[in-house]
């Protein structure tokens, strides 16, 4: 925790002022020992006891599972994250993934969220182009913007560029918020074929796919050394450099949040950005979310 709440203060500090959680994040139904929305309330209300004229941005996210129905789950399920936070509002509130039925219910839950005040924008994550779609024309009839989508995305997952998701993004003026920006620490260089990661990363990152990866990573390194950046920066900042692009890569520690920081304030000539895209097509793609393809 203390770990955490350093993170956040250098994050801060820093003026990276956006947090994104979930109500899913820390829980009992993901054995986690204290609710992400809960400690991030926390950490807010400590900054601005030692500092009223902080602004942060929350984001958290409503789980679409099966037995909540209709719209009144949005906003019972809000409120409750509200709580948690120790906030009247949030700036955005998000449907994490696509519900198996009962979308169009959940739509509107956002809608009325709006309306009601509790929430400056809604987004959407996981959402495959046609749902982006369909989501932007139903809270469209309301007048109520989409803000974003949620979704993975990486130098090494572009799925969203390569299933239409980021090029929507751009037509209808919706952000596009990438997780897992530096896939899951694949291109920090802190992994090798000799050195893969433990856990159920390494059935992903094995071996084999690390020792491909090898020259991208090393020329990842090479144009940080020339910016003085490290290969966390370089790969957040190609992600910054598509435009329309805010990655938000997780800081466990004081450590992380001062590197990611350091993504911020220079920027890759368009030769670097397309000499790395063109070094990671001829590698094969991690794997994604599975609810991308719903």
């Amino acid at each position: 925790m203390k770990a955490a709440k350093s993170a956040f203060d250098v994050s801060v500090d820093a003026g990276i002022t956006f947090f994104d959680t979930a109500e899913v994040y820390g829980s009992r139904a993901s054995f986690g020992a204290i609710n992400s929305e809960t400690l991030l309330g926390r950490f807010v209300k400590e900054r601005k006891e030692k500092d009223p004229g902080v602004e942060v941005a929350i984001a958290t996210k409503f789980a679409a599972l099966p037995w909540r129905l209709g719209r009144q789950s949005v906003i019972t399920a809000l409120k409750d994250s509200l709580g948690r936070l120790g906030v009247s509002s949030v700036e955005l509130y998000q449907l994490h993934w696509p519900g198996i039925w009962g979308n169009e219910g959940y739509l509107d839950g956002l809608g009325d969220a709006v309306e009601q005040g509790l929430v400056k924008a809604v987004g959407v994550s996981n959402y495959s182009e046609r749902r982006l779609r369909e989501a932007h024309k139903k809270l469209q009839k309301r007048g109520i913007p989409l803000a974003s989508n949620q979704v993975n995305y990486s130098l090494i997952y572009r799925a969203p560029e390569e299933k239409g998701v980021k090029s929507t993004c751009d037509e209808l003026g919706i952000t596009l918020i990438a997780y897992s920006p530096i896939a899951q620490g694949a291109l920090t260089g802190k992994y090798t074929p000799e050195n893969p990661p433990t856990g159920p990363r390494r059935q992903i990152y094995t071996p084999e796919f690390l020792t491909r990866l090898q020259p991208l990573l090393n020329r990842i390194k090479e144009i940080g050394e020339k910016y003085s950046k490290t290969n966390t920066q370089v790969v957040l900042n190609w992600l910054i450099a598509q435009d329309n692009v805010v990655p938000i890569p997780g800081a466990k520690n004081a450590e992380q949040a001062a590197e990611f920081a350091g993504a911020l304030g220079w920027k890759l000539d368009n030769e670097e950005v397309a000499e790395l895209r063109s070094l990671a097509t001829e590698i094969r793609p991690v794997t994604g979310f599975p609810v991308e393809n719903l």
